[in-house]
């Protein structure tokens, strides 16, 4: 439950504000708009939604030309891949490789430095307590074997 409706107009069922919003949908066209964030928010589900649809609908083109040029285009790309031998080949894909790399720590979302140092003291503290706990449990250990066996 929450108690954002704890003032004095709470006994209305928000009837004039649905009413409002509806009005402000039909005078934007009924759609809305989304705006990207200035900086990453860690969540890559729009982004994955959007690349989606785009594969979609290159893939609804390709089917729409009809198969001759489908077949045309995998003969190309099979043709393209079949000359990629040769002596820069290991250079290429090594510097390609490379390339997608950069693209991929691009993409990472790095944590600041407040984070850095909370994520570093909880793995220290983590750390010294199992330490702690393995030394405990050794010498205990330990001195079980020594009252057994003398």
């Amino acid at each position: 439950m929450s108690d954002e409706r704890d003032s004095a107009d709470a006994n209305s069922d928000g009837a004039e504000d649905d009413a409002r919003a509806d009005a402000a949908e039909t005078q934007r066209g009924g759609q809305t708009a989304v705006v990207a964030p200035a900086r990453p928010t860690g969540k890559r589900s729009r982004q994955r939604a959007l690349s989606t649809t785009a594969a979609e609908a290159d893939a609804d083109t390709e089917g729409a030309e009809g198969p001759a040029k489908t077949a045309k285009v995998s003969k190309a790309k099979k043709a393209k891949a079949a000359s990629g031998g040769g002596v820069l080949a290991p250079f290429k894909f090594v510097w390609t490789y490379l390339t997608e790399v950069v693209n991929e720590l691009r993409k990472v979302i790095w944590p600041n430095r407040k984070q850095m140092v909370t994520y570093t003291t909880v793995v220290l503290l983590f750390l010294a307590f199992m330490v702690a706990m393995i030394a405990l449990a050794d010498m205990g250990l330990a001195r079980l074997v020594l009252l057994v066996f003398g």
